[in-house]
């Protein structure tokens, strides 16, 4: 006898899978967090299909892709889902019309299978999660990790997670470290609305009563913009400046870029983009350092030139409200805890206030220096 195959409107249930059987490149484009992806059509059966559908026969059209797909069903059933037990219960999606995931629901029912099909597919996740990122970040209590570049932020803020303090890595979900030189050997950006998909799974894991640290970006990291929703929550959030000296921040972005010293070609390209800006001389100035491989005076007059203005022009614009502000003596490991721990204290000592949405009062005029001994 088969199994029920429900209808829900939801992806949140207890299910064993998500199961996106949608093709491959609308599976990498963006896909519920988690899902699986069971293509019953491959991109070009889908091409091929559609084509013979409009150009031809719908009829067909229908005749060839259900051999297709049920081709495709079986050899997922040879493979993937071979050895699920009788009272294992997926969720099936695909893109809208519930044709692709209906099919594979329908085999899955007949095995024994209870299946749940998500009502609009993809179409209806993707509506939700634009409208609930909206309702979100109203919510929000947002505190911003801030400072210019290299002063360790992205380490400070993984730091965060021994101390229980709620916060989002808006670079690594963007798979991008948000500046010029910032691209990461080995990995591509997600689409932006897989990063969307990314950010809400993130937020939705967390206690929005309670404050959640960001580190400070500008509205667009690489080629990903962050949602306008949450850049407006964020801009007049309260902040914690780190601050550390220009030969701290060289040394940590000469170990931390470690890649851009080994493909010199690659950093000429990326710095030549930067002559509108700064002019023929400077960039000849810069390409003959990258020549003589001058990487820290390199970093050092990038920095001076480039990256430090651009920070304080920001800084100037923005006006955060300063919650308190941490000196790293160096921008390691250790000293991450350190400034982890300080940050810790700042937000616990202000949290009534953060959460209520007042004006917070910093915390201290002096600077702190995380002192690890």
């Amino acid at each position: 006898m088969p199994a029920p195959i429900k209808k829900t409107d939801t992806w949140h249930g207890q299910y064993d899978a998500i199961i996106d059987v949608r093709s491959p490149s609308e599976y990498a484009d963006d896909h519920i967090p988690g899902a699986i992806n069971l293509p019953v059509l491959s991109d070009a059966e889908r091409v091929q299909v559609g084509k013979l559908y409009k150009q031809h026969s719908p009829f067909e059209a229908r005749k060839i892709g259900a051999a297709i797909i049920s081709r495709n069903i079986a050899s997922h059933l040879d493979h993937q889902l071979n050895t699920y037990p009788p009272n294992w219960s997926p969720l099936l999606y695909c893109w809208r019309g519930g044709q692709r995931s209906g099919a594979m629901a329908q085999i899955l029912s007949e095995i024994g299978w209870s299946v749940d099909v998500l009502e609009g597919g993809y179409k209806s996740y993707r509506r939700q999660v634009q409208a609930e990122l909206i309702g979100i970040t109203k919510q929000l209590h947002p505190v911003m990790l801030d400072g210019a570049t290299g002063v360790g932020k992205t380490i400070i803020l993984h730091a965060l997670e021994a101390n229980h303090v709620q916060h989002i890595d808006l670079e690594g979900l963007a798979a991008h470290r948000g500046s010029v030189l910032g691209a990461i050997p080995g990995l591509e950006q997600p689409s932006q609305r897989l990063f969307e998909s990314r950010l809400y799974a993130a937020l939705h894991q967390l206690d929005l009563n309670k404050p959640i640290v960001f580190e400070a970006e500008s509205s667009k990291i690489g080629n990903i913009h962050i949602p306008d929703c949450l850049w407006k929550a964020m801009l007049p959030a309260p902040s914690i400046i780190i601050t550390a000296d220009i030969t701290a921040r060289v040394d940590y972005i000469l170990q931390d870029y470690d890649h851009i010293t080994t493909d010199p070609s690659a950093l000429s390209k990326l710095v030549n983009g930067m002559i509108r800006r700064h002019g023929h001389d400077i960039m000849m100035l810069w390409a003959s350092l990258i020549a003589e491989k001058n990487w820290a005076e390199l970093v050092t007059h990038l920095m001076n030139t480039h990256y430090d203005p651009a920070y304080l022009a920001s800084s100037k614009r923005r006006q955060r409200h300063k919650l308190g502000e941490i000196a790293m003596e160096r921008i390691d490991a250790d000293h991450a805890t350190a400034a982890a721990n300080q940050i810790a204290d700042m937000i616990t000592s202000q949290i009534v206030t953060l959460t209520a949405g007042l004006t917070v009062p910093p915390t201290s005029d002096l600077i702190v220096t995380p002192i690890v001994t």
